[in-house]
């Protein structure tokens, strides 16, 4: 496990190293006709990937009468993607449900960031190679949970919301003492292989599929049994500055987010092509095709169950602010469609 702990303190450099790169460029920031969006990898950015491929912004910006210069950065991390929106080296940042609640609340009253909308409703699983282990409660302080984010990112607080549900509020963070940060492309072959002090991994596409796939690792929760359906994985945001003084780009990112959505819908297989193509991803086209088909997977802008995170997460304190609906936390535009 050293190399995995040395990857934890290069990510942290990195993401130091990320920001001041990005600093040189924050004086283009707010500048109507241009934005700066950052998205991470995986296929929980799908609807990007096809707005990026067919040129989406661009598109619905000539219909207003302008010329969007757009700036795709892939970068990892929401604590290094939250420095530089905040920085105003980045115009729109993307991550997960929770991180975006946290600095949604923390630039409440100040930068007042807010979210654009969702990028699809994605179940994530957290799989376990530990026979012992069918259900939570089954976990000990011999086993190892790998997250992306130990205690603070999606699938954290997701384990937070459901072992606060199961042993008590006082009792939320009890998991987080066998919680092992590490990226999922490192964690998902511990589990496969086996040998590791890894022994659950919660998970998200494409990487649970490839994990189930092997005989040893079950699965044993999925954030859909927390949120009681089907909920937002990741979203996008930015902050009220940048929303007020571009009127027009941001309504043609919406738009163009809207379209995306109904590309992947109207064409799945089209869609995983995409992915490939403007990702490179080295997946074989029909596991991508099979995740962008899955019943429990829909790209929708429309935010779902986000206000489950909102609310407990606020119960929990790690919140201060309370929100008294999802509309609280997402700028007007998205208020078109249906949202919770």
């Amino acid at each position: 496990m050293k190399n995995y702990f040395r990857q934890r303190h290069l990510a942290s450099v990195g993401g130091a190293v990320l920001l001041a790169m990005l600093g040189g460029v924050a004086q283009s920031a707010y500048a109507e006709g241009n934005i700066s969006i950052a998205q991470q990898f995986g296929i929980g950015y799908l609807i990007l990937d096809v707005v990026h491929d067919r040129h989406l912004i661009e598109k619905h910006g000539k219909e207003q009468g302008l010329d969007i210069k757009v700036e795709w950065r892939t970068l990892s991390g929401a604590t290094a993607i939250n420095e530089a929106l905040l920085s105003g080296a980045l115009d729109v940042a993307s991550a997960g449900v929770p991180p975006m609640l946290t600095v949604w609340d923390r630039t409440h009253g100040r930068q007042n960031v807010k979210a654009i909308a969702s990028l699809g409703s994605m179940p994530n699983y957290l799989l376990s190679n530990n026979p012992a282990v069918k259900k939570i409660s089954d976990l000990t302080e011999k086993d190892r949970i790998a997250v992306p984010a130990a205690g603070v990112g999606f699938q954290s607080r997701t384990l937070q919301i459901e072992t606060a549900k199961q042993y008590g509020a006082s009792e939320f963070k009890r998991f987080d003492a066998i919680s092992i940060s590490l990226p999922h492309p490192d964690a998902n072959a511990a589990l496969i292989s086996g040998g590791t002090e890894i022994t659950a991994h919660f998970s998200s596409p494409p990487f649970q599929y490839q994990a189930l796939a092997h005989p040893n690792v079950h699965k044993i929760l999925s954030s859909y049994d927390v949120l009681g359906g089907p909920g937002t994985f990741n979203v996008l945001y930015t902050t009220q500055k940048y929303h007020d003084q571009n009127p027009k780009t941001y309504r043609a990112f919406y738009a163009a987010l809207t379209e995306a959505s109904q590309i992947i819908k109207t064409d799945k297989a089209d869609a995983a092509r995409t992915y490939i193509r403007t990702e490179k991803s080295k997946l074989p086209l029909p596991l991508v095709q099979k995740i962008v088909e899955d019943p429990e997977i829909d790209f929708t802008v429309s935010p779902e169950r986000t206000f489950v995170y909102a609310e407990k997460l606020h119960q929990l304190g790690i919140l201060k602010n309370k929100a008294d609906s999802w509309k609280d936390y997402f700028f007007p535009e998205a208020y078109v469609n249906p949202g919770s």
